[in-house]
């Protein structure tokens, strides 16, 4: 099967052509974050990036009529199990309308998806969204019964590794107790067991602040931040969504660029190693919903390129389990693995309602 795969990101776009597991051409499309900050909503990029994509595909000399399917990422749609999904109306009528938990560029993965297949008469699909809800029920509960915790993460990467993992060893990733880990521009630290990914933190919401995203913060001082006057609901929420983590502390989200800097810069120095230390202390902190019995650590995503920080968060939590590293996101292969294992029959397509 020939498949198209999308991925748009907060200032890429990915696009990438498979010929079932065979990449023919992966490319990422770099958008300026001046002329993304043009668009007050998500949706309203729909149309630059459906151009972007179309742009890309006849640069590499692409015929659209060769496609057999198109698929793209999901996104923050309401609590969803795992799995491959066909886009439907239902799907789409969600996102235009903004029935969504949060807004993310993810959501219109499946309106882009859907833009090439449905004049072609072929299936646009998305995989294992970012609303992936695994949770045990009592991971949902805070200490506010207005404010529950939810099922927000990057399903599709730290899913795809687990599997991944489970195939190397030669066992079955329901049979495995894992501790996945992704690393990039939010984080997402991952509790799985039986084969489901039933605790994992929220980038938007918790965790170890990223080169983005603020992550936990301490609450007193968020609430009188709110009522400071200082900032709007808008603005607030850009700044701990997108302005947050290292771009607020340094001024820059180039982790490579930061590496460097703080080998003679003290402040860098002191942010990137408390950087490693809110990741492994996180890590620590689900190591105990296994009750201690971790088959591994898994450390994925565009951060964990870089070896020094990965050498960092070992001397944490090697003691706790083995610790493999995957570098980079392999999302565009999980994408259309997702839609060959439906199309194989090896799994069952679900139905979006």
């Amino acid at each position: 099967m020939r498949i198209l795969a999308i991925n748009p990101g907060a200032t890429s776009t990915k696009v990438a052509v498979f010929d079932d597991e065979k990449p023919l051409f992966t490319e990422t499309i770099r958008h300026d974050a001046d002329e993304i900050k043009k668009f007050e909503h998500t949706y309203d990029q729909y149309d630059f990036r459906a151009n972007t994509i179309r742009d890309a595909l006849k640069k590499h000399d692409m015929d659209i009529a060769s496609l057999d399917a198109v698929v793209g990422r999901g996104g923050t749609f309401k609590p969803l199990k795992s799995g491959t999904y066909e886009v439907n109306e239902a799907i789409k009528d969600d996102v235009i309308h903004e029935r969504v938990q949060s807004d993310h560029i993810s959501l219109i993965g499946c309106l882009l998806a859907d833009d090439i297949a449905k004049p072609l008469g072929i299936k646009a699909y998305i995989v294992d969204p970012v609303s992936v809800d695994e949770f045990d029920d009592i991971c949902h509960i805070s200490g506010l019964d207005e404010v529950p915790r939810l099922a927000l993460a990057h399903a599709l990467n730290v899913k795809m590794i687990a599997k991944r993992f489970a195939r190397e060893q030669k066992k079955k990733y329901s049979d495995l107790r894992l501790i996945v880990v992704h690393l990039g521009g939010g984080i997402t630290v991952s509790a799985h067991r039986d084969g489901r990914m039933f605790d994992a933190s929220n980038a938007n919401d918790d965790g170890p602040f990223s080169p983005q995203r603020t992550g936990s913060l301490p609450l007193t001082g968020l609430i009188k931040l709110c009522y400071s006057g200082k900032y709007t609901k808008n603005e607030l929420l850009k700044k701990v969504l997108k302005q947050g983590g290292m771009i607020n502390l340094l001024g820059t989200d180039d982790l490579q660029q930061i590496c460097e800097k703080a080998k003679t810069d003290e402040k860098f120095d002191m942010v990137l190693r408390a950087f490693a230390y809110q990741i492994s202390k996180e890590i620590g902190a689900y190591s105990t919903t296994l009750k201690g019995k971790v088959d591994a650590i898994l450390l994925t995503g565009g951060v964990a390129f870089n070896d020094d920080l990965m050498d960092q968060i070992k001397e944490y939590i090697d003691w706790i389990a083995p610790v493999n590293v995957y570098p980079g996101e392999d999302e565009m292969e999980a994408l259309v693995k997702g839609v060959l294992r439906v199309t194989r029959g090896e799994e069952e397509v679900v139905v979006y309602k």
